[in-house]
């Protein structure tokens, strides 16, 4: 690669993604984990399982000498009602990550991490239509400017008062999901307030091509995050009315390079392009399915590494 990347890992790789689900693992095994399988930095998660109490969370971190690169708001960007919520979590995980050792910044990284993740989530018309663009249902105008103009406060808030740039990931089952939803934000959200964590396995399960995705989206692009498909698992729930992590519990998502993705015209693109900074593994699964967890990310990274990541 023309410039040094550094590759992190999330807790969505231990199944960590609604915070009320029973089965999660601890956090603190999380962090040994990511120790354990050589990663240097990790995302915080989502909103709630990691604790937001700075002087346990720094301590955690140091004894395993990882920094995080990313606080994520995976919520109801649609209603109206919920900015109160969403602002409260801007200010939580902005006060939290910013007051711990930042990430460092490399050559070709055009904003400083740590950053803020923001991606719409919570609507079952969605969830079930997720990888379908042509039977799920998109806002109307109204409740569209209702979404856009909860991320422009969520955007103006981190970056105001706390330095934070706002990242905004398209994400199965949610609301800015394919081609026509990407461009349309994109359009509505100014380059100055928010850029895109554009997300290669999300890309391909909505019907994405993740290279062309990337290549015309570059001037927006501040943070990657990378994952793969199991076509045949995918071609599979496809064919099913299944909420987008229940396929991931059938393990639609596979260690990176087993999978559909072009990886290899993924890197040359990032080489050509000059991309440098921070690409975050992610693989969601089951908790209650994280046997071969340590094995799975071993397996993604020895990928990455051969293919010159």
């Amino acid at each position: 690669m023309r410039n040094p990347i550094t590759i992190t890992t999330a807790p969505c790789c231990w199944g960590v993604d609604d915070v009320n689900n029973p089965h999660l693992p601890a956090w603190e095994k999380v962090l040994d984990e990511a120790q354990a399988a050589g990663f240097g930095g990790l995302e915080l998660g989502p909103y709630g399982y990691l604790p937001l109490d700075l002087g346990q969370v720094s301590k955690a971190l140091d004894q395993r000498g990882l920094k995080v690169v990313a606080g994520t708001i995976f919520d109801n960007l649609v209603s109206p009602s919920n900015r109160d919520n969403l602002l409260s979590q801007t200010d939580e995980i902005c006060a939290l990550i910013t007051q711990l050792p930042r990430p460092e910044t490399h050559p070709g990284q055009r904003y400083s991490a740590p950053y803020l993740t923001v991606m719409d989530w919570g609507h079952d018309a969605r969830d079930y239509a997720a990888g379908h663009s042509d039977r799920a249902p998109r806002l109307d105008e109204g409740a569209w400017q209702g979404m856009v103009d909860n991320i422009r406060v969520i955007a103006t808030r981190a970056r105001d008062k706390y330095g934070v740039r706002a990242t905004i990931h398209p994400h199965a089952g949610g609301y800015i999901e394919f081609a026509d939803e990407l461009k349309r934000v994109v359009d509505d959200i100014p380059a100055d307030l928010a850029g895109l964590c554009l997300d290669t396995g999300h890309m391909a399960y909505s019907g994405m091509d993740p290279v062309a995705t990337l290549r015309q989206y570059w001037d927006r692009v501040d943070y990657i995050h990378f994952k793969d498909i199991d076509a045949t698992v995918y071609a599979q729930v496809m064919e099913e009315r299944i909420r987008f992590f229940d396929a991931c519990a059938k393990g639609v998502m596979c260690p990176i390079g087993r999978g559909s993705i072009d990886y290899q015209s993924v890197r040359a693109l990032l080489t050509e392009l000059g991309y440098g900074g921070y690409i975050t593994i992610e693989q969601e699964r089951d908790p209650r399915n994280t046997g071969n967890i340590l094995d799975d990310l071993a397996a993604s990274r020895s990928f990455l590494a051969r293919a010159g990541f």
